[in-house]
């Protein structure tokens, strides 16, 4: 929370401090309210890639999602600012995702398979590295995917 400017955002937003206050009291709110809009975003996303998909393609199409999020990723990652706010919501993030995919992972080893692609998204959203080119095939060889 101490690298957070409200000016600055209010500057960026093209809005004055004021108005910005009278939607956000605090940084908190702000970036409670930003969170709950990315993982709206990110939810609706992941809704709209795998509609109207047979089954055996959701899945991939749910993969390719993710790695399309990351990859595009406008501006200033919220990481980059304040990991340890991102940090600590991940723990509540990390579920709903495993989740989301678990339901697209039939089978014994779904479980599983959901929670070491997670790991790799949350990885890679993490630490930028060499292996961006390598993202999907990494998440499609989590679950198991083959092409």
């Amino acid at each position: 929370m101490t690298k957070l400017s409200l000016s600055e955002v209010a500057l960026q937003a093209g809005v004055s401090r004021p108005t910005l206050y009278r939607w956000f009291a605090s940084k908190e709110e702000l970036i409670a309210a930003f969170t709950v809009w990315e993982r709206q975003m990110y939810e609706r996303g992941v809704a709209e890639a795998t509609a109207g998909l047979p089954a055996r393609e959701k899945l991939n199409a749910a993969l390719k999602f993710i790695v399309d999020y990351q990859q595009a990723y406008p501006g200033l990652r919220m990481v980059d600012i304040e990991p340890a706010q991102v940090i600590g919501r991940l723990s509540r993030v990390i579920p709903l995702m495993r989740e989301r995919l678990e339901r697209l992972l039939p089978g014994p080893a779904g479980a599983e398979a959901a929670a070491t692609a997670v790991r790799v998204a949350v990885s890679h959203y993490l630490v930028r590295s060499d292996d961006d080119a390598e993202f999907l095939a990494q998440l499609r060889h989590a679950v198991g995917l083959r092409d």
